[in-house]
């Protein structure tokens, strides 16, 4: 289940019999379905995450562009869903808002109106949606009999927002991953957290050298050896930056193959899940 699942394509022209033109409206059946909950415990933590995400989407829409989806009226039946599904998932999430219009009221409440209140009104929703979605995450992952690595570490996530939910959706998709192109999209995956530990870790202060201009997120092998200098003594980094760029190869060489299998994309999982948790190891020393 996706954002996507909550819209219907229906016929909204016709010209000498044919259909001409489609669009996109709410579901709104299956939305109240979920209110009343008329689905099973499993799925409930599918659901929220996807309502999570077709509630946080449509409000960011609407607090930086104006081009939202949902009225307000069915934002509030989504909110309400995210709600419920929630807490039947047992990690109940409430808004402090109901649709877009009290949206708007919340944010500039909050001072996030004006120039430049688009990030502020960004910032508002991650410190809303990030935790709690966190943890729908690792709730679900618990629930799934992945065939992933699961890390020695002592932590069930690594406390990471942005990385913990990317590696929930690596495990879900590789899960349900059966053709090459679907192991193609858990090696865009797995370079998707490896850009989010480089967001993470990388402190452009302590890491870049004086007179240089920080590297681009998206290089990761350089700023993920610089953390990984800056972490360990000399003695101790060489391997560890080894695999480091090992993981970071094989991410992009998975992602761009042409027929990988489901051993190459198992295998690059696996690196780049380990990968994460040495880093957050690290982030502890």
């Amino acid at each position: 289940m996706s954002a996507n699942s909550f819209f219907l394509t229906v016929q909204s022209g016709e010209f000498n019999g044919i259909d001409t033109s489609y669009e996109e409206v709410l579901d709104t059946s299956l939305l109240r379905s979920l209110v009343e909950g008329h689905s099973d415990g499993g799925n409930d933590l599918d659901a929220a995450l996807s309502l999570m995400d077709l509630v946080r989407d449509d409000l960011l829409l609407s607090g930086t562009s104006g081009g939202e989806r949902l009225s307000d009226s069915d934002m509030r039946l989504a909110v309400r869903a995210l709600e419920r599904t929630s807490t039947r998932a047992g990690h109940p999430f409430q808004l402090p808002f109901r649709d877009h219009t009290s949206w708007r009221t919340f944010w500039i409440r909050k001072g996030a109106s004006g120039t430049g209140g688009w990030q502020a009104r960004r910032e508002l929703l991650s410190d809303l949606f990030d935790e709690p979605y966190a943890q729908l995450m690792a709730a679900q992952n618990q629930t799934l009999d992945s065939t992933l690595a699961e890390a020695v570490s002592p932590h069930r996530i690594l406390g990471w927002a942005e990385i913990d939910t990317e590696i929930g959706e690596l495990r879900r998709h590789f899960r349900t991953a059966r053709t090459p192109q679907d192991y193609r999209a858990v090696g865009n995956d797995c370079v998707h957290v490896t850009e989010a530990l480089s967001r993470k870790v990388y402190d452009h202060p302590k890491h870049t050298p004086p007179g240089e201009d920080e590297p681009k997120v998206a290089n990761t092998k350089l700023r993920l050896e610089r953390y990984i200098e800056a972490r360990l003594p000399e003695s101790s980094d060489k391997e560890m930056r080894k695999f480091a760029r090992a993981a970071i190869e094989l991410a992009q060489a998975v992602k761009h193959r042409g027929a990988p299998t489901r051993t190459e994309a198992g295998v690059l999982a696996d690196a780049v899940i380990m990968l994460a948790n040495m880093l957050r190891r690290l982030d502890e020393a």
